[in-house]
C-alpha cells in the first residue's frame, strides 16, 4: 500500500506518519518511511536548494515546480517502486498533491504544466492520502514555535490560505482517496481518525 500525507505547514504530519509508521510495523508490515521533496541522496540535495533561504536570486516559479519533479522522478525510481514491487507499505511525507496545492494553488502556475508531468513521470499514486487539515494560523504558529522558518514556510499567510484552498479542491474531486483529517485535535485524535480508514 502507497500512503501520503499532506497538508501545510505545522499540522502534524510528521506525528501522524510516526505513529502509523508504528502501528503498522506492530502489524507485522515492512514499511518504509520517506518524504518529499527528498527520499533519497541525490533527492535530499534538491530538497536542500529549494527549502533554502540564501540564494542569491529568486526561484523562479517554473523552476520550483521542475525541481520539485526532478526530485520526485528520482524518488520513484530508487524508493517508491522498488518498495511497492517488494510489497512493502509506503509512508510518503507529501506527493504529488503538494505540487498542485503550492505550485498551482499557491503559486498560481497552470494545471495543464503538472498533468503534464504527472503524465510522463509519476508511475504510481497513492491508494489513500490523508490530509491534515487546520486553519493556516494554527498551523504556522506551530512552525513558528519549531524554530528557523525554511522558503516556503516564510511565506505570508495569503499563501497558505491558497494552498489550503487547493487542498480542498483536491479532495472534493478525489474524496475516494484523499481523506480529510480534523488537525485541530490532538495527535492521539488524529492518529484514530486516520485509523478508521486502515482497518
Amino acid at each position: 500500500m502507497f500512503i501520503s500525507f499532506e497538508g501545510t505547514e505545522g499540522v502534524g504530519k510528521t506525528t501522524l506518519i510516526r505513529k502509523i509508521y508504528d502501528y503498522l510495523e506492530q502489524q507485522g508490515q515492512q514499511v518504509v518511511l520517506t518524504r518529499e521533496p527528498g527520499g533519497t541522496p541525490m533527492a535530499e540535495q534538491i530538497r536542500s536548494l529549494l527549502l533554502s533561504v540564501n540564494h542569491e536570486e529568486s526561484m523562479a516559479n517554473d523552476t520550483e515546480l521542475l525541481l520539485m519533479y526532478a526530485a520526485r522522478a528520482q524518488h520513484l525510481q530508487q524508493v517508491i517502486v522498488p518498495a511497492l514491487s517488494a510489497c512493502k507499505t509506503v509512508l510518503c511525507d507529501r506527493f504529488t498533491d503538494a505540487s498542485f496545492a503550492y505550485q498551482c494553488a499557491g503559486r498560481g502556475l497552470s494545471k495543464e504544466k503538472l498533468q503534464l508531468l504527472n503524465a510522463n513521470f509519476v508511475s504510481h499514486m497513492p491508494n489513500i492520502t490523508f490530509w491534515l487539515d487546520a486553519p493556516t494560523e494554527l498551523g504556522m504558529s506551530r512552525a513558528r514555535a519549531r524554530g528557523v522558518l525554511d522558503r516556503f514556510e516564510q511565506e505570508k499567510a495569503t499563501f497558505f490560505e491558497k494552498v489550503r484552498s487547493g487542498y480542498q479542491e483536491l479532495w472534493e474531486k478525489q474524496g475516494e482517496r484523499i481523506k480529510r483529517l480534523d488537525a485541530t485535535q490532538t495527535p492521539d485524535q488524529v492518529f484514530e481518525q486516520a485509523m478508521i480508514y486502515l482497518k
